[in-house]
């Protein structure tokens, strides 16, 4: 767990830059329709019951947006070291002084993390702090005009990339997104709630 956590520290430190407020607003076009946003993809199109996306102004709704990309990167990382832990798969050598890779592979992912020593845990925290500090107050901010966060590690330009091209890659994101953040709550009611999912009943894995 403690991989896929440092990594989503990576993953969701963002480039928030425009030259302008002006400039900005096109760049995400704040006055977009719902249903043309990125994500209302069939069978469901638009998918909001709750109207969430008319709360507030369109700043809130940025804000949504950007919330959403977050968690939907952090879930598909936290989906994926979920399964490797599980799987056994970890680095060799020790964490600390008295804690092995090994040890923890051995673990519950859950179990795992409880492990790891607190040090550990405040390197960690803090990375994650880092990377949304940078995020947060570099550059023209989302919910002011400017750009939605964006993965910078590995550093991809998307500048080039053909815009009905670029869309159908957004969407893919946030649907595989969303999708990972039913998995992981799937893995962590399964792990502490007995027979919460079924499907998962009885996996060692849980």
């Amino acid at each position: 767990m403690k991989i896929a956590t440092l990594f989503l520290a990576l993953a969701s430190s963002a480039a928030a830059f425009a030259p302008s407020q002006q400039q900005a607003r096109n760049n995400f076009a704040l006055n977009m329709k719902v249903d043309e946003m990125p994500g209302a993809t069939a069978p469901l199109g638009k998918f909001d019951p709750l109207n969430l996306a008319t709360l507030g102004s369109e700043s809130t709704l940025a804000w949504f947006r950007a919330a959403e990309l977050k968690h939907s990167r952090v879930a598909m990382l936290a989906t994926t070291g979920y399964l490797v832990q599980a799987a056994g798969i970890h680095f060799p050598g020790m964490l600390s002084s008295d804690v092995s890779f090994e040890s923890l592979s051995a673990m519950k992912p859950l179990d795992a993390w409880d492990a790891v020593p607190e040090g550990g845990k405040n390197q960690i925290y803090f990375t994650i702090f880092l990377a949304e500090f940078i995020t947060e107050c570099k550059g023209t901010h989302y919910t002011k005009g400017g750009p939605l966060p964006t993965i910078v590690f590995p550093p991809i330009d998307f500048s080039t990339v053909n815009p009905e091209q670029l869309k159908t890659r957004q969407n893919r994101e946030l649907n595989n997104g969303r999708l990972a953040m039913i998995a992981i709550m799937s893995f962590v009611a399964a792990a502490n709630i007995p027979g919460s999912v079924p499907a998962l009943a009885g996996n060692p894995m849980f």
